[in-house]
């Protein structure tokens, strides 16, 4: 039953992937100041800084999550070798 269901969902994945078309995933409100920029000569500049802007807001969320995720696996680990003095091990 789970293999007929995989199989079922990889040949849907495939369908999909072989479907998708070239996108331009810039809004209008990214490239407007961009096409502005391109008469003025500073358009590099410009396209740099907006590259390492959307670089921050893509990292930021996952670096506040592995922060937690350490946080809690260090405090859960310390809290467990308090219980029976040697860690997670039981035996």
């Amino acid at each position: 039953m789970k293999q007929a269901v995989m199989g079922r969902i990889s040949v849907l994945v495939v369908f999909f992937l072989l479907l998708a078309q070239g996108v331009s995933a810039q809004c209008s409100m990214c490239r407007a100041p961009l096409e502005g920029n391109v008469s003025d000569g500073t358009f590099l500049l410009t396209s740099e800084n907006l590259n390492a802007g959307i670089t921050l807001l893509f990292v930021t969320p996952y670096l506040l999550i592995g922060a937690v995720a350490l946080f809690w696996y260090l405090n859960a680990r310390k809290h467990a070798r308090n219980l029976n003095g040697r860690g997670y091990s039981q035996g």
